[in-house]
């Protein structure tokens, strides 16, 4: 079992979604069925929990402050005097929002799935400030873990029921030439959120996996981190120097969750992480 830390003790029934806001100092993280967006301030311990209206896939900063929030019905922007206001607006009977991140470019990659999570049922799309939207990928089952290498070119992308961590050529164009980085083997769990360190390796959270694993951007296994929470979600790195990862985790579906389930864990030093940009929006 690795060395974790509780960063955040909770009993969220989706933990998903960390990310680290460098302007702040803050961790955000979100329940995605819970229907909250928390922050967490490692240097002081101090959290806040913010309510939505609908569930939330994920919460992101954006480079004036405020949030972007990918929700049910579609992105919308959280002013930091709590106006809010629909970017895109698209609301489809039995689909919900699900992981999103921010690209090198300041644009937002959201997904989305159903709630019977019929394959196919789901995608991706890029979104941008100014309103520039575009389906980056259709006919997605559970649109899930984003990233990008360091210099940009390469994205990762986990569609989870796929057991898939593929890549894509990536630039300002879009995506093109998807390949599979990595296949999970059976019993191991499912791919589900991602993040990207400094060497370029990618490190995902395996849901029924119970660890994260980080794989080299040629697809070797480097490094496990076994967890005693069966549903490990997502991860990423925060701290002052980037350097430990916290980890979400989830309860629900689980008859006899562990005490930690729908905590936020963290495993101090684990890596170095890389800068993560805000929404230019």
């Amino acid at each position: 079992m690795t060395s974790y830390e509780v960063a955040v003790r909770a009993e969220a029934a989706l933990g998903e979604g960390p990310t680290w806001d460098p302007a702040t100092g803050r961790l955000i993280w979100v329940d995605v069925l819970g229907m909250r967006v928390h922050t967490y301030d490692p240097s002081s311990g101090r959290r806040t929990i913010r309510t939505t209206q609908q569930h939330v896939g994920a919460a992101k900063p954006r480079a004036g402050g405020g949030l972007a929030l990918n929700l049910r019905d579609g992105v919308g922007l959280l002013d930091p005097d709590d106006t809010f206001r629909w970017l895109h607006h698209e609301p489809v009977p039995g689909r919900r929002a699900n992981d999103a991140a921010v690209a090198p470019d300041g644009s937002l990659w959201a997904g989305t799935m159903r709630y019977d999570e019929a394959t196919g049922g789901g995608t991706l799309t890029r979104l941008t400030g100014d309103g520039d939207i575009r389906l980056a990928l259709p006919d997605v089952t559970v649109s899930n873990g984003i990233g990008w290498s360091p210099d940009g070119r390469l994205m990762y992308y986990a569609d989870t029921p796929t057991r898939r961590v593929d890549v894509f050529d990536h630039d300002t164009e879009g995506i093109r030439n998807r390949r599979t980085l990595v296949e999970i083997e059976q019993g191991a769990g499912f791919p589900d959120g991602l993040t990207v360190d400094a060497e370029g390796c990618v490190w995902v959270a395996l849901w029924d996996g119970g660890a994260v694993r980080r794989y080299t951007p040629s697809g070797g296994l480097d490094r496990v981190l076994t967890l005693p929470t069966p549903r490990t979600t997502a991860c990423t790195f925060g701290g002052p120097d980037l350097t430990d990862l916290y980890i979400t985790t989830a309860r629900t579906g689980l008859s006899a969750p562990h005490p930690m389930s729908g905590s936020v864990l963290v495993v101090p030093g684990a890596g170095k992480g890389l800068p993560q940009p805000a929404f230019a929006g």
